[in-house]
């Protein structure tokens, strides 16, 4: 089953509670807690004395009855005595107003049930006022004639102790709800920079190093946003150090120190690649190009007027390169440069040749003056049976025929050879496969390095054409030449995408072109597409060019942000030969790298490519990106490429490609 790497972003704990919550539960609580018990202390303390309040006015009620029945009344007359304790009950003071002889029967006497106190029952109830009982005795002279018993009415009792209840039961809510409101406001103040640090955290989890912390709290938290502010400001330093160490050992390695094109041995080996490899190989022209008479130039004016001169030469190269998609060059020695143009034909490459040379020749000609000089350039034909070796010897035996002219020229091995097809023919060719979708796609295997296990399989598109399959590498660069990359690549992402849902274990990457990226319309179909697509999009790699980066940032940026927020993986396709600073992966979140195959061919013989990607894999390691190699052809190449720490590999010696309508 294919495996890739989560792309969503760690979530949220669940089932854990945040430090404010926690701080507002614990300390609302408390503070609760302190209110109740003031309340029940409180409510208990006047329970306390009205209960007294109560006992006291029934000893005095029971009193005042047993004086007014020795002395004011005969107490023997139950007649008078029934008399003044009605008088006394009807007061509504008492609950019970009893008197009973001295053997204790019952002589007269007023009760009463619990009842219309005003209050709520189950607070009666609940608040349970105990009912003291007073006594006192009824004498006549020495004779003792019985005593009294009163009990007091608890009904104001249980009014003013409600009042109070609730009184003291809505202060607490008020000043309860007031002080949990501020200690809302005071937490949430406070521990306000604890949210940016959460975000600072994931950023820097994201290596993104240049969110920072502003927001001052108390002098502990001010203390550790410090402390992280200057963390991020440390890594971030230590990854813009470690990216212009990469791209210093990426210019040693393969990079012309006068004028920044590419080496001669870095040309040779990403030409090889492309002439060679299976997948990419012709049709292209290689482009020889010499200065003359450069001896004489340094000679007259100085290695300095000389290394101005060549690096004037490399912008007109670099403008020209630019303007042709896939194209590169390179310093071969001295005054002699070298450019491959996959994807076009002799006769086109001659026309263009000719403008260039002329070109260079007018800058050549005004710093030379007043030496007459002159530009030469021989033309070679990419064929199937020319390898690299065979491809340059052509272009180098043109240059030499072209030296014989005593003006500038350009001369094209094989003149009675042409290409396979006309530009003409191949606009045609490739609408037609466009309308049609006569488009197939092709499966290649990338493995996780070490186990062999399947990442994703890298999409590659084919035109059928008169019974015969052209590979991208062949067409590709004309369609973007002619602006028909977009349609291929919208084909090629709507099949990819119903592969995905026909097939749920498993993983595709593909690559975009140049020319899509950087149009908006193209842009918004291809997320729209990704959003209808579901969860098929989280099993889909989009490769995009380093050279597509470079060219076209802001667009890049646009995408590459889009793509992340549906969880899209995205990788930087080619990477290396784009020359392009490594720093742009501090500012866009890319989940990959796949080296351009120019730097796999031969590493294990090849010690700087070598020493290269070691760094390359270290720091994209150290930012969370995987990295992954293409073009792995010997299981030398492989055993070095498992030393060095990649996290995939794809190459003929790892599986071949085959045709995703075969892939049952």
């Amino acid at each position: 089953m294919a495996r890739m790497q989560s792309l969503t972003l760690p979530s949220h704990q669940r089932g854990l509670i945040s430090l404010r919550s926690l701080v507002l539960l614990y300390t609302g609580s408390l503070l609760l807690l302190i209110l109740l018990a003031s309340l029940a202390f409180s409510v208990d303390r006047f329970r306390d004395y009205v209960s007294d309040q109560l006992e006291g006015h029934a000893r005095d009620g029971a009193t005042a009855v047993g004086l007014s029945l020795s002395n004011a009344i005969d107490g023997r007359d139950p007649v008078a005595a029934a008399s003044l304790i009605d008088s006394v009950f009807d007061s509504g003071r008492y609950l019970s107003v009893v008197y009973m002889d001295h053997e204790g029967d019952w002589v007269a006497g007023r009760q009463a049930t619990l009842s219309g106190a005003g209050v709520p029952s189950w607070f009666v109830a609940l608040a349970d006022l105990p009912l003291p009982v007073g006594r006192a005795e009824v004498v006549r002279g020495w004779s003792r004639l019985g005593h009294v018993e009163v009990v007091s009415h608890p009904g104001r009792a249980y009014r003013d102790l409600w009042h109070v209840t609730i009184g003291m039961i809505g202060g607490t809510m008020v000043v309860g709800g007031v002080g949990l409101f501020l200690l809302f406001w005071i937490v949430r103040r406070i521990l306000k920079p604890l949210k940016a640090l959460e975000k600072q955290a994931e950023a820097l989890g994201q290596r993104d190093f240049r969110k920072r912390v502003d927001i001052n709290s108390t002098r502990d938290l001010n203390q550790v946003t410090r402390a992280m502010n200057q963390m991020a400001d440390d890594l971030g330093s230590l990854f813009e150090g470690q990216a212009k160490l990469i791209q210093h050992l990426r210019r040693v390695s393969n990079e012309d120190t006068v004028t920044g094109l590419a080496s001669r041995s870095a040309f040779d080996q990403r030409l090889k690649v492309e002439v060679e490899s299976e997948e990419r190989a012709a049709p292209g022209v290689l482009f020889l190009i010499q200065l003359a008479s450069f001896a004489l130039y340094n000679q007259t004016y100085g290695r300095g007027e000389a290394d101005r001169l060549l690096l004037r030469i490399a912008d007109v190269i670099n403008r020209f390169v630019r303007s042709h998609t896939g194209a590169f060059a390179g310093r071969r020695s001295g005054a002699e440069f070298a450019i491959f143009l996959p994807g076009i034909t002799q006769a086109d490459g001659i026309v263009w040749c000719h403008q260039l040379i002329e070109e260079m020749d007018g800058v050549y000609a005004d710093l030379a003056a007043p030496v007459d000089v002159m530009v030469h350039a021989g033309v070679a034909q990419a064929q199937e049976d020319r390898n690299a070796k065979a491809l340059m010897a052509a272009a180098d035996e043109a240059l030499r025929q072209a030296q014989t002219s005593p003006q500038t020229d350009c001369q094209a091995a094989d003149p009675e050879r042409e290409g396979h097809h006309t530009l003409e023919t191949w606009r045609a060719i490739i609408r037609t496969a466009i309308d049609q979708k006569q488009l197939s796609l092709w499966l290649q295997p990338m493995v996780f390095n070490g186990d062999g296990q399947l990442v994703y399989h890298q999409v590659f598109s084919r035109i059928r054409s008169g019974g015969e399959e052209l590979k991208a590498g062949v067409f590709v660069p004309i369609a973007e030449r002619f602006g028909m990359i977009e349609d291929i690549d919208r084909l090629v992402v709507r099949e990819a995408l119903a592969m995905l849902g026909r097939k749920p274990q498993d993983c595709l990457a593909l690559t975009l072109g140049t020319s899509s990226v950087a149009s908006e319309s193209f842009r918004e179909d291809l997320l729209e597409q990704l959003e209808a697509a579901g969860d098929r999009r989280q099993r889909l790699w989009v490769g995009i060019s380093e050279q597509t980066v470079h060219h076209h940032r802001t667009a890049v940026g646009l995408l590459v942000r889009a793509l992340n927020r549906l969880n899209v993986a995205v990788l930087v396709d080619r990477f290396g030969v784009g020359g392009v600073p490594f720093s742009y992966l501090r500012n866009l979140r890319f989940q990959g790298l796949r080296i351009d195959n120019s730097f796999i061919h031969g590493i294990d013989s090849h010690e700087e490519n070598r020493f290269y990607l070691e760094s390359v894999v270290a720091i994209a390691h150290s930012r969370g990106v995987k990295v992954f190699a293409t073009g792995v052809e010997t299981a030398a190449e492989y055993e070095v490429l498992h030393k060095l720490g990649v996290d995939g590999a794809m190459g003929y010696h790892l599986g071949r490609p085959f045709e995703a309508d075969n892939d049952k």
